[in-house]
């Protein structure tokens, strides 16, 4: 092998030992009079200082690879172009906090070698450093921007939901809210009607962060509203006011799903109508599990709207499970979804055994089919109505 190849294979050794954070090695390959003239801030140009500012760009990324593009020696230098990445993920890098960002950088970079070892080395370090700076401290303000939105969300989003769950003699009612790290629109909510009657609704705004929060923070108003003024027995009427006051008001590409029942507690009648929802699930202790059927359009996609209902009949021990998408659009490691026939059977199996409240068990369940380390992508919200005693 040509002294000239030799150079080569030299070099490549040492940015494979830069990639693996091998200090023992890039020892070995560095001259003890090694210069470097390319520097990081506060950097010594000498061999211990190249090696450390190795050992902290380990701390700062992790999975650095360098990959040689070109390579050209000539006399005692090689010149190299190659790509190095890597995510910054571990710690600070020239004063930025870590941003979870994956950094590609093309550069050149000139070496001298002497006996066998590296004694100099030249490149437009400097002038790349200064801009892998600027990306990472827009990274880190960007991020900072978003995580600010995502907390306005979050509050418009937990002041909407209510405060104090309606307590009806001979019936439970427990609502179960899990929200994402990214803000959806999920909300649900109870209006208290006359003649001891409640509303119920449970619905989901398209969109994440601060819009969604804004519509479903709307859209409860509106219900609230609406419900109280018309006092209706009707659910479908109540859904036809809402959707056409609500496309007056909201951008053109968000809409609205979501189920609207009303309760009669004594004779455990139920009235409901739907917006383009997930079908709750009625249970009886027998098994046998029925969905709440009435068509509809979501709320703010088209006026003039009509709204079919249903009507069913609790008795005691029957129980209506209501949920958002992100209960069956949850999926396992291995990208399978947890699924409405997985739902609706796990419904059925709770009501035989009589277990817990239905909401507890299937969060469990989904936990279980999840695995550790599920990254929630929705929001999952759950409303359990069970009646625990017949009227006499």
């Amino acid at each position: 092998m040509s002294d000239t190849e030799e150079n080569k294979a030299l070099v490549r050794r040492f940015f494979e030992a830069q990639a693996k954070g091998d200090l023992d090695v890039l020892e070995e390959l560095l001259a003890p009079d090694f210069v470097d003239h390319s520097l990081l801030p506060d950097q010594d140009p000498g061999r211990e200082g190249w090696m450390h500012s190795v050992a902290e760009e380990h701390a700062s990324f992790s999975n650095i690879r360098y990959i040689i593009e070109e390579q050209l020696a000539e006399g005692a230098k090689v010149m190299t172009r190659f790509t190095i990445s890597r995510i910054h993920d571990r710690g600070e890098f020239l004063g930025v906090a870590p941003t979870g960002m994956e950094l590609t950088t093309t550069a050149i970079v000139i070496h001298r070698i002497e006996g066998g070892k590296i004694v100099e080395e030249r490149s437009e370090s400097t002038g790349v450093l200064e801009a892998t700076r600027r990306r990472l401290e827009q990274e880190r303000v960007e991020r900072e921007r978003v995580e600010q939105e995502l907390q306005v969300a979050r509050r418009i989003q937990q002041a909407s939901l209510p405060k104090e769950v309606p307590e009806l003699e001979g019936w439970q009612i427990s609502p179960l809210y899990r929200p994402a790290r990214e803000v959806g629109g999920d909300f649900y909510d109870f209006h208290l009607l006359s003649e001891g009657r409640l509303g119920m609704v449970v619905g989901d705004a398209t969109g994440k962060g601060v819009p969604a929060a804004l519509v479903m923070s709307t859209t409860c108003g509106m219900l609230q509203a609406t419900a109280g003024a018309l006092d209706s027995s009707s659910p479908g009427e109540v859904l036809e006011q809402v959707n056409d006051t609500l496309f007056a008001r909201i951008p053109a590409n968000m809409f609205v799903t979501c189920f609207y029942a009303i309760l009669d507690p004594n004779s455990g009648h139920l009235s409901y109508a739907n917006a383009g929802h997930d079908l709750p699930y009625l249970h009886r202790t027998n098994g046998d599990t029925e969905e709440l059927r009435a068509r509809g359009m979501p709320l703010g996609l088209m006026p003039a709207m009509s709204y079919e209902e249903g009507e069913a009949s609790l008795r005691e021990e029957h129980g209506v499970l209501f949920y958002s998408d992100g209960l069956v659009e949850a999926h396992d490691p291995k990208g399978e979804m947890f699924g409405f026939p997985r739902l609706r059977a796990l419904v059925a199996e709770h009501a035989a055994e009589e277990r817990s409240l239905v909401g507890d068990f299937l969060l469990k369940e989904l936990i279980t089919f999840t695995g550790e380390g599920w990254e929630q992508e929705d929001d999952i919200t759950l409303l359990t109505l069970r009646r625990t005693a017949q009227s006499r």
